[in-house]
């Protein structure tokens, strides 16, 4: 980058606004929500939604939830405007649902947007016109007042074309287009003047809305800017003000958080945050913020693959696999440190009775919006210890013993050191297979039977008999111990291997029912100080140890 490039810019102005009170504030409820995904969303698209698919999406926004949604600009497109007249000529609104419709303030363009809305229940009619101090200069050549005229021509319009249409409830919003960029007096003069000329009162209250056209400064400042106007409007209890912030400096969610703790009541945004150039406000992120912050978001997101499987369909446009709460990606750690504290977290969640989400790197619960713990961790080079016996644990049921997991997850490194690329849970498991479980040299057992045992309080010892297949030869052997798994080792010891020493025990099982299968986890130290784990799996708890000592001596010629 030039250096010197940088001398074309200048910092945004700040808001003269020293008892700012909205540091001090927090979201405590939900905002009205409005989706632009049919207007906003729909022209930022490479190719327009079809009638068919426009359908689609907004019975997907009702059954999100949507209470006011807004369907189209239908002056400005023959498509929209059918779109809206099918909404209404087959009573596809839902009781509770508002439709909203978008006009410049221009008369061919309100009469157009009128007659498109006839005969429906209730419509909020959103008209706009740009106020900014860039626009006025270099696009209009107009001053404060001929700006102040077109928005009060347009509205009284609005009031003109009503009387028109006697069975339907109007509502109606103001947006200041540009609203961030222009100077604050300006703004609050001319959305003062709709109000005077539109009279709402606290019980029909007009939306103002005070869009981030184009996102211009730092989250704080719009939230000032914000804050500056509800302290210093008149009959501010008539108005609900609204928030609709772009995502130029990819700060729109920040932006709105704030603004909405300086005083917004409605925030209009767009599912994944889809828009023109960067963006609009991303009403899933938006949402779920709230959410993992004890804040009823009244909004059904409790799907997300089934939302984003919609989206990317209808839209043709694919959602970042590390985006926040929807991504493929955003519930999986590859990391080893992360792994292991997730592992632990969800352990302690699990036996904990407090019903508090408290999970290292996870803000919120996976099943909360559809997806599983099996997608949580996965494994490539960068995976650690605890995220294979994670893996383990949750996909097969194997609950390795804590001090077998740096053994086990040298295995699973040097897999993925080999392949280059991360592994699914198929190939951690056959990992584990070939190494503990399958691997048959130079020992394994052809058969084995308790010839006689004590169980009583003065004699717990048991005498073995076993064959062993070593190679092409099979071996009998036979002891004396304590227990049937000493008699086998010292038989072993004494017939076979030579001296080791079993150092650790673990059993659990592996699944329920009468037939049961029992794992059994056995470590062993040479006369050399060499340790190894060995596995063994079988449905009598006695064979899967014995198969366990033998597959940790088997373990000698891999390690």
């Amino acid at each position: 980058m030039n250096p010197e490039a940088v001398s074309k810019y200048r910092p945004f102005p700040k808001i003269d606004l020293p008892g700012r009170t909205w540091p001090n504030n927090a979201i405590t409820k939900a905002p009205t929500w409005c989706s632009v995904d049919l207007r906003d969303g729909n022209q930022a698209l490479i190719q327009p939604m079809s009638l068919q698919k426009k359908l689609e999406m907004f019975k997907l926004l009702c059954e999100i939830g949507f209470k006011e949604i807004e369907v189209g600009f239908p002056s400005a497109s023959e498509v929209e405007f059918e779109f809206t007249r099918k909404l209404i000529e087959d009573d596809l609104i839902p009781d509770g649902v508002v439709i909203q419709v978008l006009t410049q303030a221009r008369e061919h363009l309100i009469k157009r947007t009128f007659e498109s809305i006839k005969g429906a229940k209730e419509v909020i009619v959103h008209i706009y016109n740009s106020t900014s101090t860039l626009q006025r200069r270099t696009v209009f050549n107009m001053g404060r007042q001929e700006i102040i005229d077109i928005a009060i021509e347009g509205v009284k319009l609005l009031k003109e074309e009503e009387q028109k249409y006697p069975e339907t409830r109007f509502r109606y919003e103001y947006s200041p287009e540009s609203f961030t960029g222009t100077e604050m007096d300006f703004a609050l003069e001319i959305c003062e003047a709709v109000m005077a000329e539109l009279e709402p009162t606290p019980n029909n209250r007009l939306i103002i809305n005070l869009p981030a056209t184009v996102e211009l400064s730092a989250p704080n400042i719009y939230a000032d800017q914000i804050e500056w106007f509800c302290t210093n409007m008149k009959n501010r209890e008539s108005a609900i003000i609204s928030l609709h912030a772009h995502n130029d400096r990819g700060c729109a969610v920040a932006a709105t958080e704030l603004a909405l703790m300086a005083g917004g009541d409605r925030v209009e945004g767009t599912l994944f945050g889809n828009g023109e150039r960067t963006g609009n406000v991303d009403l899933i992120t938006l949402a779920l913020n709230m959410f993992t912050q004890g804040v009823n978001p009244e909004l059904d997101i409790s799907d997300m693959n089934h939302l984003v499987e919609v989206y990317e369909r209808i839209c043709r446009l694919p959602v970042h696999q590390r985006h926040p709460y929807a991504g493929e990606l955003v519930y999986t750690a590859f990391s080893g440190s992360h792994q292991d504290a997730i592992n632990k977290g969800m352990t302690a969640y699990d036996i904990a009775d407090s019903g508090l989400w408290e999970v290292p790197y996870l803000p919120i619960d996976p099943t909360d919006v559809g997806r599983t713990y099996e997608s949580i961790i996965r494994i490539n080079s960068q995976s650690g210890k605890g995220g294979v016996a994670y893996i383990m644990d949750k996909e097969f049921g194997f609950k390795m013993p804590k001090k077998m997991h740096p053994e086990f997850g040298k295995i699973v490194q040097a897999v993925t050191d080999k392949e280059g690329r991360e592994l699914q849970t198929k190939e951690i498991y056959q990992a584990f297979d070939q190494v503990y479980l399958s691997a048959s040299e130079p020992y394994s057992l052809k058969g084995f039977h308790v010839i006689k045992r004590h169980i009583d309080d003065a004699d717990s010892s048991a005498e073995v008999e076993a064959d062993v297949r070593m190679g092409d030869e099979v071996k009998t052997i036979h002891a004396i111990g304590n227990g049937p798994l000493d008699a086998f080792c010292s038989a072993l010891k004494a017939d076979i291997t030579g001296d080791f020493k079993l150092c650790s025990y673990h059993e659990h099982a592996l699944n329920g029912g009468s037939s049961a299968r029992a794992a059994a986890y056995i470590e062993i130290e040479k006369p050399h100080g060499t340790k190894t784990w060995g596995v063994g799996v079988d449905t009598d708890i006695i064979i899967a140890s014995i198969k366990a000592v033998l597959s940790a001596l088997n373990r000698k010629q891999i390690s």
